[in-house]
């Protein structure tokens, strides 16, 4: 171990410090190079989220591989990426507060910045913040996709904001903004596409309601993950902003195929390394609690199968037997997170693994954010 506490290269995964967050580089390269694939055969752009990963390292290779530009969901995130050499950066949400706003008017003289609006306010604001910076930035409609969502409902509504953004000389509009969040996770595969196949059509009428009025949407964007393949297939949306793609997570490996499989169009690549730290009749305890996964949504998955997490601790998790023995003390064991965003949060660095050996270490540049 170096002086910093992190591992170097070569040295081996069973002897790295947990918990740990890694990633396995082979499994990470071949979901970027597939959803890079996807994007290009459907003759859609790719602007993947970087939430997901928060790395500069990660996004980097996204680009060399096709991508557009990167979405992001606050002005830190979009600050640590334009730091990183990103130049085209969607803040896919809403921007409220002097202080953001001037943030991101800022950034906006370094970079391509385009921002979500869904109230005339804020679009005044964000207006009267990028004359000041003497900047310029895109600006994205959101359209509301479901109940406790934000966006502005389809219709009469939709239009005034799109007119009001057109004749706001500091900005331009870009086109809509449609991530359709709920139904990434409709587990089977016919609900989710006529859930996806509906919001699709709200935004079909929102398009041609504004070129009706001659506005044109350069870019119509969404689509996750879970939905990816449906919208790229629409041809309404002409881009996409998956993000869990990279790592994967416990709660998309519940999503069922066209074939009503499991979902495995993308691999599992990113793992929190446990050890067990103490072990009783019928339990093993590991060193990986609230602080070390995320656990809103759910208990994580223990690779293999052959135990199950049952309960936490802030620093302990516990583990059941659900087939053979359970781990020993001492040895490691991989958990996949219920959500893998949140999770990565928790972590200052990435260790990169392959072939069993740490090849290297990623800082999660916009951790915190």
């Amino acid at each position: 171990m170096t002086r910093s506490g992190l591992p170097s290269p070569g040295q081996a995964e069973a002897d790295l410090d947990t918990p740990a967050l890694v990633v396995d580089l082979d499994a990470l390269e071949r979901n970027l190079d597939r959803m890079a694939s996807a994007a290009r055969a459907a003759g859609v752009a790719l602007r993947p989220h970087v939430k997901t990963h928060k790395s500069v390292t990660i996004a980097h290779m996204q680009l060399e591989r096709g991508a557009v530009g990167v979405c992001v969901q606050t002005v830190s995130e979009a600050e640590a990426m334009v730091e990183g050499g990103i130049r085209d950066v969607v803040v896919a949400n809403e921007v409220v507060g002097t202080g953001k706003l001037r943030r991101l008017a800022s950034l906006a003289q370094k970079a391509t910045i385009t921002v979500c609006v869904d109230d005339a306010g804020n679009l005044d604001d964000l207006g009267r913040a990028v004359r000041r910076a003497g900047s310029s930035v895109g600006v994205m409609v959101e359209m509301n996709t479901a109940e406790y969502r934000a966006g502005v409902p389809p219709g009469e509504l939709f239009l005034q904001l799109a007119q009001r953004v057109d004749s706001t000389s500091s900005l331009r509009f870009v086109g809509i903004q449609a991530y359709n969040g709920v139904a990434q996770h409709i587990r089977d595969h016919p609900s989710r596409q006529a859930a996806t196949e509906r919001n699709t059509a709200l935004v079909k009428e929102s398009v041609d309601m504004l070129a009706r009025h001659g506005i044109r949407c350069e870019v119509v964007t969404g689509g996750g993950t879970g939905t990816y393949d449906l919208e790229a297939a629409s041809e309404v949306y002409n881009e996409i902003q998956p993000g869990t793609y990279v790592f994967m997570d416990a709660d998309y490996l519940a999503n069922r195929d066209r074939l009503g499989g499991p979902f495995r169009d993308f691999e599992v690549s990113l793992h929190v390394l446990a050890t067990v730290m103490s072990r009783r009749p019928n339990i093993a305890i590991v060193d990986a609690g609230l602080k070390a996964v995320s656990l809103g949504n759910g208990l994580p998955m223990v690779k293999g199968g052959r135990a199950s997490y049952e309960r936490f601790a802030d620093e302990h998790g516990v583990l059941a037997p659900v087939e053979g023995p359970l781990p020993a003390l001492g040895h490691q064991v991989r958990l996949i997170p219920v959500n893998c965003d949140p999770t990565v949060n928790l972590y200052d660095h990435i260790i990169c693994l392959r072939n069993g050996g740490v090849e290297g270490v990623w800082p999660v540049d916009a951790r915190g954010y």
